[in-house]
């Protein structure tokens, strides 16, 4: 350990994690809507290749701009039917510029009893320990406030828009009053994020489910990932039967929420949420959950 954001924790070494009604795994699917501007201002930082399209054109790159665009017009609604039919409750990690340019979307989510979490202010602007402080915090409260405005709901979580952070991001999350975070892919079960002010819970998620990582980056074929999920669960919920697991899956609707992938999420949900031990819940409800009943963490050591 070479940083001081949170203790290190060798699981064998902590006392047992118990979730609701003893269920062995706990499962959330967080849905990324995410808006890629048609032009990013500058001095923005962004990533070099962005997901989405054919490849790299000119300004301005139509292609990717429309594909990611898609996720908002048709896919989100497969995406919510699919965890609607499988008794999954939806979170949605939601940035600002969405929140202040698609209120239909908004008001949609908040009638299907959707979770909405802080997601920066675009996919196209990024965290990085290159932005000055106050610049951080702007962008936090900007996020925060866009999500407040159009839900009604202050936001208790944050996933960072491509899981980017500075040096100071948790810190700053906690003293803004976010509860959670899903940035950190280490574990299999919650944690304390270490900060000087509030408190700050680490919801971390299986990184190489990730759609983007695993449909789009390592080009695993959508039946073999929609496996991938339930193999995991499987390995999850046999080692919960000790001490209780999270499964936390992070989708993006213009990618799985495609016609012919959509099948390869419903039938994987279907299929988990048929075991019995296993919790279906949002975000928020597992992270208040594990700061309510397991406030420490046995053996951690800094």
């Amino acid at each position: 350990m070479d940083h001081d954001h949170y203790a290190w924790s060798p699981l064998p070494d902590r006392p047992p994690l118990r979730w609701p009604d003893g269920a062995q795994l706990a499962l959330c699917v967080v849905v990324l809507l995410e808006h890629y501007e048609f032009q990013v201002p500058d001095g923005t930082y962004t990533l070099r290749r962005p997901s989405g399209g054919l490849f790299p054109l000119p300004f301005p790159d139509y292609v990717r701009l429309s594909h990611r665009e898609y996720g908002h017009r048709v896919g989100l609604f497969r995406v919510l039917d699919a965890l609607d039919r499988a008794g999954v409750p939806p979170t949605a990690a939601v940035d600002a510029l969405t929140a202040e340019h698609y209120p239909w979307l908004m008001a949609r989510l908040v009638d299907r009893g959707a979770e909405v979490m802080a997601h920066g202010v675009a996919a196209s602007r990024l965290i990085t320990s290159r932005m000055t402080e106050a610049d951080e915090r702007a962008t936090i409260a900007e996020a925060l406030h866009a999500v407040e405005a159009a839900t009604g709901n202050r936001p208790a979580g944050w996933l960072g828009p491509e899981g980017a952070e500075s040096a100071r991001t948790p810190a700053l999350l906690a003293e803004a009053g976010v509860r959670y975070l899903c940035d950190w892919p280490n574990d299999e079960q919650p944690y304390a994020m270490t900060v000087p002010r509030g408190e700050l819970i680490s919801l971390p998620g299986l990184l190489e489910l990730d759609d983007e990582f695993a449909l789009w980056h390592r080009k695993v074929g959508v039946e073999r990932w929609g496996r991938m999920v339930v193999e995991a669960a499987e390995r999850l919920h046999a080692d919960g039967a000790q001490s209780g697991r999270l499964l936390l899956l992070t989708v993006r609707p213009w990618l799985v929420g495609q016609p012919f992938r959509v099948g390869a999420l419903a039938s994987a949900l279907r299929t988990i949420t048929a075991w019995p031990g296993v919790w279906a819940a949002r975000a928020g409800e597992i992270a208040a959950w594990y700061a309510e009943h397991h406030p420490t963490v046995a053996g951690a050591e800094p």
